[in-house]
């Protein structure tokens, strides 16, 4: 049960779909040596492999890519 303060990192691959509205893929705890170069190879074959689809359809463009990191005060783990 020990508390304490943590930084939670998520990266967020933002797209857009066939309606021209913005669709997120996140992932948690990305690897700390993660290029762009990186990302925008697998954002390429998530569009190119057509793996996902989204409300507006499907995945047609990048958007950008971003790791977003905020401090999480942890009360309590059990």
């Amino acid at each position: 049960m020990k508390g304490g303060v943590k930084v939670a990192e998520t990266l967020q691959m933002i797209f857009q779909n066939t309606q021209g509205r913005n669709s997120t893929i996140s992932v948690t705890d990305p690897d700390s040596e993660l290029t762009a170069l990186d990302v925008e190879t697998v954002m390429d074959s998530v569009i190119a492999k057509n793996v996902f689809e989204t409300t507006g359809g499907d995945i047609v463009a990048k958007v950008r890519s971003q790791v977003v990191s905020r401090d999480v005060d942890v009360l309590a783990e059990y």
